[in-house]
């Protein structure tokens, strides 16, 4: 038998960015007062949206969401500037909310994160985490514990390349040296982790749902394909 591979996706699917009320403290809008609960709803939902078209910024701006997770400074750029749509007036809050989205240590892992890993590994099953992302979440696996049984990190920003372009599959399961055919890829969203089926992966989608709503879609996924 020839080896086999899990792909994972990061975000709603491995570990997901869940709202805190502490990073909303002293968070004001342009009139000094207060985010209300709407807003501060709005501006996670921007914070965390993945993929899907902009409205109503100008072509620098446009640029920068294309190109988000090529380039950390582009990253920031536009993050910052949906921050601002969302209401926050203050610089330095921007900066520290901008401060919590590229943070390893604010990402929550689902439930069932660390031990899929384990599992796989103890299998030797070979396992990537396929990402388009603009700065680096490998702290979020070592705060886990479960860093050691990641073969590889493929991130976007690092590589050149986002889903769904098929290359970033390809070099996935070259690096781990096995057949596209031979690996499974784990993500919640069907145009850019489905894409992963262009190739000759099997694909599983998850929903990113809050983590205390998924206990153990990631189990589920693989058993339901053999792994």
């Amino acid at each position: 038998m020839s080896a086999r591979a899990v792909f994972f996706d990061f975000s709603g699917t491995l570990f997901r960015l869940e709202q805190d009320e502490s990073w909303f403290a002293g968070v004001t809008d342009s009139g000094g007062a207060p985010l209300d609960a709407e807003a501060q709803a709005e501006l996670m939902r921007r914070m965390t949206a993945p993929v899907g078209p902009v409205v109503g910024v100008d072509a620098e701006h446009q640029h920068a969401w294309e190109n988000r997770d090529l380039d950390p400074e582009l990253h920031r750029k536009i993050y910052r500037e949906f921050l601002r749509r969302s209401g926050v007036a203050v610089a330095d809050q921007v900066d520290a909310l901008y401060g919590r989205l590229v943070d390893p240590g604010s990402w929550t892992p689902y439930p069932d994160t660390a031990e899929v890993l384990r599992r796989l590994h103890s299998t030797g099953v070979r396992i990537a985490v396929i990402s388009n992302i603009a700065f680096d979440i490998r702290p979020a696996f070592e705060r886990l514990g479960v860093a050691g049984l990641v073969d590889e990190f493929v991130l976007s920003y690092l590589e050149g390349v986002i889903k769904p372009d098929p290359k970033i599959f390809l070099r996935a399961a070259e690096r781990l040296g096995v057949e596209p055919g031979d690996a499974l890829m784990i993500g919640d969203h069907e145009d850019v982790d489905g894409a992963a089926a262009a190739v000759g992966c099997r694909v599983a989608i998850v929903d990113p749902a809050p983590t205390s709503e998924r206990p153990d879609a990631l189990l589920t996924a693989v058993a339901e394909h053999g792994f």
